[in-house]
């Protein structure tokens, strides 16, 4: 019998059950592999205002210029495209350009590109009207509520993957999630990249601190994907900072040109401090930060025109008290939203903000600083949001809790970000006219049809009256938080991964590790 022959409860009980199936599956991990946003950018800067940065930072370009620290061929690149280059000191180089020789050779950067997942069906699109969100990034602590803050360990790392792997609301498994400070300095990156192929199935960072961690991560992405597609697709990324204020030192230098050289994606992103390595007026912190994250793109173009190329900022504040630094302010924030339209003015994509907080715990703090950064990178139009997931402590630590407080709010900017469907069937005329005036419309066709799917539902509110929630115990958001990561923990199921391609992974790594001795520091 089709469906259209059923009697009419049978054809509403059939639908509501597949609604609910789909339901589960959500919640199973089922999940965009990227967002399309919905809604426009909030463009906060008047024309008057973006030229007056803009001249500023070719001020800053021309006249101040960049230092480059122990990169002959980074020099060599930054020379033959047309900079003034001066050495100050041995193996030291003043780097000036004239107003309007970055933008130039910035045109060459794609401004969307892909990022190839090893499952094809996580492959995102960075640029335009996308946003990837990913977890955090950097941390030496993790904690969590039963066993406080500790150094992290190559098994936290795992565990940090899993939980980003589990979630639908993250489309990509980031990078150094936490410091995996039980394994040694030169070979940890082995086994972080070796974690983020094994344990997801989604796009990630590679190493980024030497250069030739940075090739052992292209060399282990091409392991994964063959070198051929590697050459001529993006599959793995590198997340680069400028030294500020105005320096690109030669680790950094020779870590951008090994991504470029094998077409592979980089980040370039000034580390901003307002008041210490930034001026501590915003206008004068996006002009640096817009000045250090050109230069920096700029690289990457030269050394292989058209490799993916991610403008970037990261902008904080301090406390002018105590000099403790600050996340998760307004004034960083309202710099991320011009950042926006400098980006889309260069057309080049665009990483900035996150779920920032110097909270030392997942509390109210911690929520309240995370909502204001990282609106700002949606409202500003982010493309790449590391950052996205665990952020505490002003970055010095990786929380388990926070970790799942903050996916719970990135599903919520899913919903935010799909904007307004206005139609027939969204305008509801139906559902008011079928019952008339003072009639409650929980019974109406049009609410039965849509109930199970109209809103985005948190996995961790709790939305009972204070009653109920009182005889259940009280339980507060973080002990629900900590709960639930350690139940997507006891659940998780690595993807599968292809034999030959995990034992040539392994070797490779063997071989590596055993071509050097142990550093740890």
């Amino acid at each position: 019998m089709a469906d259209g022959d059923l009697p009419e409860g049978k054809r509403q009980r059939g639908g509501r059950q597949k609604m609910r199936e789909a339901r589960v599956g959500v919640e199973a991990g089922v999940h965009r592999p990227y967002i399309v946003r919905g809604i426009p950018t909030y463009d906060i800067l008047s024309e008057e205002s973006l030229v007056a940065i803009e001249t500023t930072a070719d001020r800053i370009l021309a006249e101040i210029g960049i230092e480059l620290r122990d990169d002959v061929e980074a020099m060599q690149l930054y020379k033959r495209a047309g900079a003034d280059v001066t050495e100050t000191a041995p193996q030291i180089w003043r780097l000036r350009f004239e107003p309007g020789m970055l933008r130039e050779v910035l045109k060459t950067a794609p401004p969307v590109f892909a990022q190839h997942a090893r499952n094809p069906a996580n492959t995102v699109q960075i640029g335009g009207n996308n946003v990837v969100f990913a977890p955090s990034y950097g941390s030496p602590f993790v904690m969590d509520l039963d066993r406080g803050r500790r150094y992290g360990t190559i098994d936290d790392f795992r565990n940090f993957i899993k939980l980003a792997q589990s979630s639908p609301w993250l489309h990509h498994s980031g990078g150094t999630v936490c410091e995996p400070t039980d394994v040694p300095v030169n070979k940890r990156h082995l086994d972080m990249v070796y974690s983020h192929i094994r344990y997801s199935d989604r796009g990630f960072l590679g190493s980024i601190t030497a250069p030739e961690r940075a090739a052992d991560s292209v060399e282990m992405a091409r392991i994964l994907f063959g070198e051929a597609f590697t050459d001529q697709n993006c599959v793995v990324m590198g997340n680069f900072n400028t030294t500020s204020p105005l320096v690109i030192d030669g680790v950094t230098a020779a870590g951008i040109r090994t991504y470029a050289a094998a077409n592979q994606g980089s980040i370039h992103l000034p580390f901003l401090l307002g008041g210490a390595v930034a001026p501590l007026t915003t206008a004068g912190m996006v002009a640096q930060g817009f000045a250090e994250s050109m230069a920096s793109c700029a690289l990457a173009q030269l050394t292989r025109p058209g490799a993916p190329t991610i403008l970037a900022s990261f902008f904080s504040s301090m406390s002018l008290k105590t000099g403790s630094p600050t996340f998760g302010m307004p004034e960083p924030a309202i710099g991320s939203l011009a950042m926006g339209q400098l980006a889309r003015r260069i057309n080049l994509p665009l990483r900035c903000a996150g779920n920032f907080s110097t909270s030392k715990l997942p509390d109210g703090q911690a929520m309240w600083q995370s909502m204001m950064s990282m609106m700002s990178a949606i409202q500003g139009g982010a493309n790449y949001v590391l950052h996205s997931a665990g952020f505490l402590d002003g970055l010095l630590s990786m929380s388990y809790e926070k970790v799942v407080m903050d996916t719970d709010i990135c599903g919520a900017l899913h919903s935010y970000l799909d904007g307004m469907v206005v139609n027939e069937d969204t305008l509801a005329f139906e559902a008011l006219n079928e019952l008339g005036p003072g009639q409650h419309l929980f019974s109406t066709q049009h609410t039965l049809r849509h109930y199970e799917t109209a809103y985005w539902d948190s996995a961790l509110d709790d939305n009972q009256p204070w009653e109920t929630w009182d005889e259940q115990g009280g339980i507060d958001y973080a002990q629900r938080a900590n709960t639930r990561w350690k139940k997507i923990l006891r659940e998780y199921e690595a993807p599968a991964l292809d034999q030959g391609t995990d034992e040539a992974l392994l070797d490779f790594i063997a071989r590596r590790k055993a071509s050097m001795e142990d550093m740890w520091y």
